[in-house]
């Protein structure tokens, strides 16, 4: 009996224990919140003024190519400002982000980026829906 006391108080404790450890850290939700937020802005002014395909007219997929390789250039040059790549940002992003708390309390801090972060659009940054690519 005494064991199976012993058994738990320690499973108890590791899962008290293991939700903090996993949270993330406030200078990690720092970088990639504000990664985020350039990324989007960036991406809104590289599609706002493009060219006109035509109505309902798709890129070539010559020119879809293209504009990844430059928008990936682009993600990496703006990445590299915060000390990240971009396979480190799209690999972490998601459990940092996950940590919803974090994201509101750094961004409670700095209304100047809350407001900025509210304006991305949900859809196509990994916050209110399934579409895009989540940067």
């Amino acid at each position: 009996m005494n064991l199976r006391l012993r058994v738990i108080n320690v499973l108890v404790g590791v899962l008290l224990f293991a939700g903090p450890a996993c949270a993330a850290e406030p200078a990690e939700v720092e970088k990639f919140v504000n990664a985020r937020i350039e990324i989007g802005e960036m991406m809104t002014n590289y599609f706002k003024g493009g060219a006109s395909y035509g109505e309902g007219q798709r890129p070539s997929q010559e020119r879809m190519q293209q504009m990844g390789a430059d928008i990936n250039a682009k993600l990496t040059a703006l990445l590299a400002k915060h000390d990240l790549t971009l396979e480190e940002y799209r690999k972490r992003s998601p459990e940092v982000f996950a940590d919803d708390a974090a994201v509101k309390h750094y961004l409670g801090e700095h209304p100047d980026l809350k407001q900025r972060y509210d304006a991305l659009p949900l859809d196509r940054m990994g916050r209110g829906g399934s579409t895009g690519r989540g940067y």
